[in-house]
């Protein structure tokens, strides 16, 4: 799995000219999926996100995590982030999952992250044309991969 992270202010996400999923201060994570993924991969990437300390403290110090300040998740699936650009122009998805494999793995992301952390998690909507919107804050953006665990 791969997650792109980013600290913001507010985002929101549509469908169809309808909000689907909005949060204030919190995360906006784009979530990718690839064939090989696991709920072993699920467990890591969950507790590194909440684990991890990207907001500041009094000092102006990125020291606190979400928990720490309440923030929320929106979380988005991005099968996007598994293209290959490595032939010619037109990117190639072949390590992405397919809905069959990342559907589950997806929703069961969401469960784990609602069972361990105090607020509902918002999202998108799996496969749909979604239209984020976000007002980063720093801007702080961290990318995570499962198969690359540092």
């Amino acid at each position: 799995m791969k997650a792109v992270l980013q600290r913001v202010n507010n985002a929101q996400v549509m469908v169809d000219n309808v909000i689907v999923g909005k949060i204030e201060k919190g995360i906006l994570l784009l979530l990718g999926i690839e064939n090989s993924d696991t709920h072993d991969d699920i467990d890591w990437l969950v507790n590194k996100i909440i684990g991890l300390r990207i907001f500041n403290d009094s000092d102006n110090k990125m020291n606190l995590s979400i928990e720490e300040i309440g923030g929320r998740f929106l979380v988005i699936s991005q099968f996007t982030l598994y293209a290959s650009t490595k032939k010619g122009n037109r990117p190639s998805y072949l390590q992405a999952a397919r809905p069959e494999v990342a559907i589950p793995l997806y929703q069961s992301f969401i469960d784990k992250m609602d069972k361990v952390y105090i607020h509902k998690t918002e999202t998108g909507i799996f496969g749909a044309d979604m239209k984020v919107t976000l007002l980063n804050n720093g801007p702080v953006t961290i990318i995570l991969d499962t198969k690359n665990k540092e």
